[in-house]
């Protein structure tokens, strides 16, 4: 059994509160491999113990709260009693999305998911909006200081330290990844340094700045990191001179993606973390890494997470593929609770050599279902792809994926930039014949290929968005001629 006397005396965490109070004047030693180690290295019994304690509050809360969960699990048949175990919380519906925008078109700004009264919210965050209405995130006080703690804890299992200093280059706005990796580091009492992105010519400055301050850490997209190594070398100076140690990502697969992991690590000299999970789940770093870099632990005490089939929701069992669906235990103000991701992920439960009990993912978040798209009967997805071409010598960096529709069949164009060598058109005819090869040897079709010079197509400031499908034009065109 877990003792919560030690926990709240020795690490200053009192688990018989509900919310959990957390005293932040704790600090491990920088000697320490772990922030809680009586949860972190638990026995799963002991700690779904304490994960149930904290999903029976949750549940119960959000039912007297919330008009939003009590209406759903009244339609469905559950309610605070139907939970007697952990398995229990399958019965309860998943949320998607589309249903918070729904809830608060209904009721501006913030829904019937908000649990606690407007005038007590300090944050607002949001989704970008860019696939449709935008979801508001109401946060409150509280909940904001327990997620610094929780990213703090977990920015520890990723080497993270007081004496470190993090620059964190992406955009400080709705967008809340930044603020999450900015409070995580304060908590931890590092060095902060937030100096954003997006601005034109902003990563040219990002260069001379972290040359001057000498950060040891560095958080963005696993894109923009490629970007800021490529923008150094264009201005002469050898990534690597930066001396990081540690570079941590969220916002898109790279990092999970092992040709791009190895070459971040590579191209800096420093340990690639991948983390994150949604920006409606924040503490989204609930998914992360350790600084062994064997997959994403899921820190099942702070955000229960079942992975699950994507038709049924149902968790599936360890070593199957599936999406991830999150439940907050220990949020006051918005609450998620099985909320579906449609991301794609595969679990383990098997040990860590960190000596942490979590179970893992792998191989990260690799993609999401609504991201497919199927080419003659196939189903691809652009982290295949990446892996595919990150692992060619002499590829360039970038690549576009273009679907199209040529006489009634569907075509794959790959663009993909190449480094020139001193005999171009061999090179070239070599490097598309090994491209080639590896695609189709990872996505079992043949695509056509167009090689361009190096810093041919555009780079991101942000998440890299790479497909282009043109088949909807080809559709409107068949239309019009009939």
């Amino acid at each position: 059994m877990i003792d919560l006397q030690r926990l709240r005396t020795a690490r200053g965490v009192d688990l018989t509160a509900w919310p959990p109070r957390y005293d932040t004047a704790y600090l491990p030693s920088d000697q320490e491999e772990y922030w809680l180690p009586e949860l972190e290295c638990a026995g799963e019994a002991e700690r779904s113990e304490i994960v149930f304690g904290k999903l029976t509050n949750q549940i119960r809360y959000a039912w007297e709260r919330s008009p939003f969960y009590r209406r759903r699990w009244q339609e469905a048949g559950v309610s605070p009693d139907t939970l007697k175990s952990l398995d229990d919380l399958a019965r309860f519906p998943v949320i998607q999305k589309a249903e918070m925008r729904v809830a608060q078109e209904t009721n501006p700004p913030f829904g019937d998911l908000l649990c606690i009264e407007a005038e007590e919210i300090s944050r607002i965050h949001g989704t970008s909006g860019t696939t449709g209405r935008p979801v508001v995130f109401g946060i409150g006080r509280d909940d904001w200081d327990r997620v610094a703690n929780a990213h703090a804890r977990i920015m520890w299992a990723a080497g993270i330290r007081p004496h470190d200093r993090i620059i964190i280059c992406s955009f400080f706005s709705l967008y809340v990844g930044s603020w999450g990796a900015l409070i995580g580091g304060e908590r931890i009492r590092a060095a902060m340094f937030p100096f954003g992105a997006g601005i034109a010519g902003q990563t040219a400055r990002a260069v001379e700045w972290a040359l001057t301050v000498r950060p040891t850490a560095f958080y963005g997209t696993p894109s923009y990191a490629l970007r800021f190594a490529e923008v150094a070398r264009d201005e002469g100076v050898n990534p690597r001179d930066f001396g990081l140690r540690i570079l941590f990502f969220s916002g898109e697969p790279g990092a999970g993606i092992p040709s791009t992991k190895r070459l971040i690590e590579e191209t800096f000299g420093g340990a690639c973390i991948d983390m994150g999970s949604m920006a409606e789940m924040t503490p989204w770093m609930t998914n992360g890494e350790c600084r062994q870099r064997t997959g994403m632990h899921l820190w099942q005490d702070i955000v229960y997470t079942e992975v699950c089939d994507p038709d049924t929701y149902k968790p599936v069992p360890f070593g199957r593929e599936g999406t991830p669906v999150y439940t907050h235990l220990e949020r006051t103000s918005q609450p998620m609770i099985r909320l579906a991701s449609n991301d794609r992920t595969r679990w383990i439960n098997a040990p860590c050599p960190c000596g942490r009990t979590y179970p893992r993912l792998p191989d990260g978040i690799y993609g999401r279902y609504d991201d497919v798209f199927i080419i003659r009967g196939k189903n691809l997805y652009p982290s295949a792809i990446e892996d595919a071409l990150r692992g060619v010598e002499g590829f360039g960096g970038e690549f576009q994926v273009v679907i199209s529709r040529q006489d009634s069949m569907d075509e794959l164009l790959i663009r993909a930039e190449y480094i020139p060598a001193e005999k171009v058109e061999d090179s070239i005819d070599v490097l598309r014949t090994t491209m080639g090869e590896k695609i189709r040897a990872r996505l079992g079709l043949r695509p056509i290929l167009e090689l361009v010079p190096q810093g041919t197509l555009p780079r991101t400031e942000f998440k890299a968005r790479r497909v282009i499908d043109d088949r909807d034009v080809y559709r409107t065109s068949v239309v019009r001629t009939k």
